[in-house]
């Protein structure tokens, strides 16, 4: 595993899994068109990726702690139920987790397979460019909610939205946003949701990975990989820094810069596999 590809890697992906603008297509278009050792067919590939989803795992519970915290006091304090506010959200949280969840653990194997396919994966980044630019025009329609309206059902509605992000080049921050400004929540409230519903997934991700990991140990530079893990982590936490700044700030268009990168990233990456 070369050094600057795997620190590059890392960087990239901390970034692009907060970014609306697909880790998973990311780390399989630049890896190609870069001529990278590092890529999904590579035996380290697997392994390495672990480190980097729990890294930004770890780096979201860090950010959002309070609210973390605040989620798992009310749910203790509810026994379970719903009769606390923090309560609520929590369950809303699970509701949305779901859908993500269950086709990712059906459908894992029928997924893998886009993943050998980068034209394809730079004509759904297109797509994923489209919808953003399409949802800040959806949120000049719709109100400005807080989180706590934020019903079971839209709730559940997002979570089908997240499950989008299993095909490479859909971005899991981009569609669940977008999900929740359709039910009328603000960008800031939208993000808000959609950062605390990533970070079960993402580390489940992870987690699910770990004995795989284990079994190819002696084969990683552990030292390097756990470094990345970190760099990786830090830049999740920088990412979800400037993202929260940038939806309190931007009230329309938010999205759209994003949506101009993914359609010429596609086009730039099409253009070069002609060459």
């Amino acid at each position: 595993m070369p050094t600057m590809q795997a620190v590059l890697f890392a960087i990239m992906q901390g970034i692009t899994e907060l970014f609306p603008i697909s880790s998973l297509g990311h780390g399989v278009i630049l890896p190609e068109l870069l001529g990278w050792q590092l890529h999904p067919a590579s035996e380290a590939f697997l392994p390495f990726m672990v480190v980097l989803h729990l890294g930004t795992a770890l780096a979201l519970f860090h950010f959002f702690r309070k609210d973390w915290f605040r989620l798992i006091g009310g749910f203790v304090r509810a026994r379970g139920g719903d009769s606390d506010p923090e309560a609520r959200l929590m369950w809303r949280l699970f509701i949305g987790t779901v859908p993500a969840g269950l086709l990712g653990l059906l459908l894992e194997k029928k997924l893998k397979v886009l993943f050998g396919s980068v034209d394809i994966i730079l004509v759904v980044l297109m797509i994923n460019g489209v919808i953003l630019i399409a949802g800040d025009g959806l949120r000049r329609r719709t109100g400005g909610k807080p989180l706590e309206e934020l019903t079971p059902l839209n709730a559940l509605r997002i979570g089908f939205a997240q499950a989008l992000a299993l095909i490479p080049g859909i971005s899991r921050s981009g569609v669940t946003l977008i999900a929740g400004i359709s039910t009328g929540l603000d960008y800031a409230s939208a993000a808000r949701f959609s950062f605390l519903l990533a970070t079960p997934i993402i580390a489940a991700a992870g987690i699910l990975e770990v004995p795989k990991m284990l079994k190819m140990g002696a084969h990683l530079d552990l030292a390097l990989v756990g470094a990345c893990g970190v760099l990786s982590g830090a830049f999740a936490w920088l990412s979800t820094w400037a993202l929260m700044r940038w939806f309190n700030k931007h009230e329309i268009q938010a999205l759209r810069p994003f949506g101009v990168y993914c359609i010429l990233l596609g086009l730039a990456g099409l253009a070069l596999r002609q060459l």
